[in-house]
């Protein structure tokens, strides 16, 4: 494992921070991970803020540069520590799909937040419409999925470890997955093959408890 000397502001739960933990397992980087507690406001503290201007998790600080967003924290270590470019391809074509599925995963990312986190400020969950934008994303998934084991060419690259983070929080939230056939295969197959996988559902676990915590008691 090649110590860095890296600073990882991050929350166990958030499918951001679990992108770039899986990441560093996969280029055996090891991060001096740092706490940040967002639900108690930690990220509004100055000496945060100063670090990332927007006071987001996750942030990383290499040696002194500090850069946020997960998809570019991802390829940023990438680009910097890998051995090869398996993970982010150089080919201008395939790197090109993988930047999409990176992009496409975003919006996946805001689809989930339109629709579930409702049920943490109000106890309901989001609209029908809320709920369709998930649906319609996951049969996008699905489609770009015919016929292929990974997201994004022939062997796993950063967009198969950023949309596992994703899916897998669809999964703690008991989505129907399965819906899906070629996302389901492709995600079984994920578990096994992503670095870091273990770490990424401990995290999970703990996210689960909270949304639990805030579901309304039946």
């Amino acid at each position: 494992c090649l110590k860095a000397n890296m600073d990882f502001y991050y929350m166990p739960g958030s499918g951001g921070c679990r992108t770039v933990l899986m990441v560093a397992k996969a280029l055996g980087l090891e991060l001096n991970k740092k706490l940040v507690n967002t639900l108690e406001g930690e990220q509004l503290k100055p000496e945060f803020v100063k670090l990332n201007p927007q006071h987001t998790i996750p942030t990383l600080v290499d040696n002194g540069f500090s850069i946020w967003e997960s998809r570019a924290i991802a390829v940023y270590l990438v680009e910097k520590y890998a051995k090869d470019d398996s993970l982010f391809p150089k080919d201008p074509k395939q790197q090109a799909v993988v930047n999409q599925r990176l992009y496409f995963d975003m919006g996946f990312n805001d689809a989930f937040s339109k629709y579930y986190y409702p049920l943490f400020r109000t106890g309901q969950l989001g609209s029908d419409e809320d709920l369709k934008k998930i649906e319609t994303t996951f049969g996008f998934l699905n489609t770009f999925l015919e016929g292929q084991t990974y997201v994004a060419g022939d062997h796993l690259t950063v967009a198969d470890i950023a949309l596992v983070a994703t899916v897998s929080t669809f999964e703690v939230i008991e989505f129907a997955i399965s819906k899906y056939p070629n996302v389901e295969k492709w995600y079984q197959n994920a578990k096994k093959v992503t670095p870091g996988w273990d770490e990424n559902w401990e995290g999970l676990q703990q996210m689960k408890a909270f949304f639990e915590s805030k579901l309304p008691a039946k």
